[in-house]
């Protein structure tokens, strides 16, 4: 079983979640837009491609996924997902899986507005949230909305170009400051931001955050959920956390994941104050703090394997259990440098190659 994973960035470690059940059967391939990322080092083989932004990304994948058999493409990053949702079919046509969500389910995570307008349509407690400085200021005059606030990009990946402000003098400096930020972001290369309203002002809530991984099987249907307390962030990712049992949790994950259909992992994040439960966002791919729920018990890796081998005898990879601390550390890898055979059509594993 070959399986390739795009945008692979910096997650060496779900590259060996999978390579170490596969051994010597599978071959794991990665693909990153720069030559240097950590992920490339840990793959059987690797190519760097264009960017997501690039017309001809596509292309590569499928010359990718047809000229090394690949039988599951998982995509990492947020950016690129409604690119792959768009042209699954056609990616798909030699055989290959690719594990991302309908166009729709994409397009309501990617857009922080359509996820906010998703769960009050389903009755979920979520932040406050305004697409414009006026409607805002009018909720605050109205006593309905209170500082602090939070401004970040409607469109968006992790915590970057994330404001905090705490009187309507910042909120208007922010405001601005965002906006032309975001006219040179890769957002606007992706087309993401041709609307006016490229930005969501939205109440801070005070409490407790968690994170939950909603499993749902291939053809949508809900398995389970797997929470996780907070502890500390890094760079927009869970850094270090505490593994949840909790029933009422659970019942949210159960929600979500019926009425979005969404197939493989999604990572959530949800506020707890007192006994009310906030949801912020839903992300419809391995999320940063994957690797905590993986140590605390729950190996997907091994579930998406069976899944692909047409089987279903997954429990026995269920092994979660509840308050267990796991925090992250980083390690050293040395990328190898890109190699460049003329003669051949055929490449070697454990290169990286420049399509």
């Amino acid at each position: 079983m070959n399986i390739l994973f795009t945008s692979a960035g910096r997650r060496n470690y779900l590259l060996n979640y999978f390579k170490e059940i596969m051994g010597d059967k599978g071959v794991i391939i990665a693909v990153d837009s720069q030559a240097s990322a950590p992920a490339l080092a840990d793959a059987d083989l690797s190519f760097t491609a264009p960017s997501i932004s690039d017309t001809s990304y596509i292309e590569k994948l499928k010359e990718i996924i047809d000229d090394y058999q690949v039988d599951a493409v998982i995509p990492l990053n947020d950016l690129e997902l409604p690119l792959l949702a768009k042209h699954k079919i056609f990616l798909e046509s030699g055989g290959a899986k690719i594990i991302v969500a309908n166009e729709n389910i994409i397009s309501i995570c990617s857009d922080k507005w359509k996820t906010f307008r998703f769960f009050q349509k389903l009755g979920i407690p979520t932040p406050l949230t305004f697409l414009s400085l006026e409607d805002t200021l009018n909720a605050l005059s109205a006593n309905i909305l209170h500082f602090p606030l939070i401004l970040k990009p409607r469109w968006g990946s992790g915590s970057l170009n994330v404001e905090i402000v705490n009187n309507e003098k910042e909120l208007g400096l922010a405001y601005e400051w965002l906006k032309t930020r975001l006219k040179t972001s890769s957002l606007n290369n992706l087309n993401l931001s041709n609307s006016h309203n490229t930005i969501l002002i939205q109440e801070k809530i005070e409490g407790q955050e968690y994170g939950m991984d909603i499993l749902n099987d291939f053809q949508g249907k809900h398995y389970d959920s797997f929470v996780r307390k907070k502890l500390s962030m890094r760079s927009g990712e869970t850094d270090r956390a505490i593994t949840v049992k909790n029933k009422a949790f659970s019942h949210m994950g159960q929600i979500l994941a019926e009425a979005t259909r969404h197939i493989g992992i999604m990572d959530c994040d949800f506020f707890l104050v007192g006994e009310k439960i906030y949801f912020l966002e839903m992300n419809p791919r391995f999320g940063g703090g994957y690797p905590l729920s993986h140590e605390g018990g729950i190996h997907v890796p091994h579930i998406y394997i069976e899944w692909l081998k047409g089987g279903n005898n997954i429990d026995r990879f269920n092994n979660y259990v509840g308050d267990r601390t796991f925090s992250k550390c980083s390690r050293i890898v040395e990328v190898p440098k890109p190699v460049f055979d003329q003669n051949s059509t055929k490449v070697s594993f454990q290169r990286n190659l420049s399509l």
